[in-house]
């Protein structure tokens, strides 16, 4: 067990959604047009106007979109609390990447203290919407405990939601807990075709592929000969949505 929790530490499972909120500003029509195209080009300010009334008319893309400038501080000061604000509103409405923002700012407890109940609830939203990281993110607390009670197997049913997506850090997670038998069967074999998975889809994350691909040569020793022969070949035919 504890080879399995330092793992799962080297892997960053307590910090698997500590990451940035957002990625790209998402497009919402012509309306949104020029405000995009001033983000893109680095134009804050007129990108900020453009934003600002559609949010406060209630457009949940424009409120996200405010969220993530005060988030970064993009052209305002940086201020979770707006960031807060912003995200919220557009959570309310549904909108995952949103529910995702604002599970992180929870998570990590970045203008406040860390409610990882709060952050759980906002991710299970977003992840039942389909949102990837989410889905590893309430893999993570589920995994941990934090804020619910601890619960693998529920853990390794979003990470494989995530993992079947082709999410690299969920698809480690998931290996480990079979390694360990830990919300589900105990299985080397499985637990080597989610690490190699996991290994092939780091190419941008040096770190993460190392850990990957130590964890998975270190089970590969536990499995025999033919055991790990099926298990490459199971490994090289799979590809994300299998």
């Amino acid at each position: 067990m504890s080879r399995i929790n330092g793992a799962c530490a080297r892997l960053a499972w307590a910090a698997a959604f500590l990451t940035a909120a957002a990625g790209a500003l998402p497009a919402a029509g012509e309306t949104f047009e020029d405000a995009l195209r001033a983000y893109r080009n680095g134009n804050y300010a007129e990108a900020y106007r453009g934003f600002l009334g559609p949010a406060g008319e209630g457009d949940a893309v424009a409120q996200y979109n405010l969220g993530v400038m005060y988030y970064y501080g993009y052209g305002v000061d940086l201020n979770y609390a707006e960031a807060t604000k912003w995200y919220r509103q557009a959570a309310e409405q549904g909108y995952a990447e949103a529910q995702y923002g604002l599970g992180v700012i929870y998570a990590d407890g970045y203008w406040g203290a860390q409610d990882y109940a709060e952050a759980a609830a906002w991710f299970r939203r977003a992840a039942e919407q389909g949102h990837v990281k989410a889905q590893r993110g309430l893999g993570t607390i589920h995994a941990g405990g934090f804020g619910v009670p601890r619960d693998p197997a529920e853990a390794a049913r979003w990470f494989r939601r995530a993992a079947d997506l082709g999410d690299a850090k969920a698809q480690a997670s998931l290996g480990l807990l079979y390694e360990g038998g830990l919300g589900v069967p105990k299985d080397y074999a499985r637990a080597w075709i989610w690490l190699d998975r996991a290994s092939a889809r780091s190419p941008g994350d040096r770190r993460a592929r190392e850990i990957a691909e130590q964890e998975r040569d270190r089970i590969a020793r536990l499995l025999s000969p033919e055991e790990l022969r099926r298990a490459q070949r199971i490994a090289s035919a799979w590809r994300p949505g299998d």
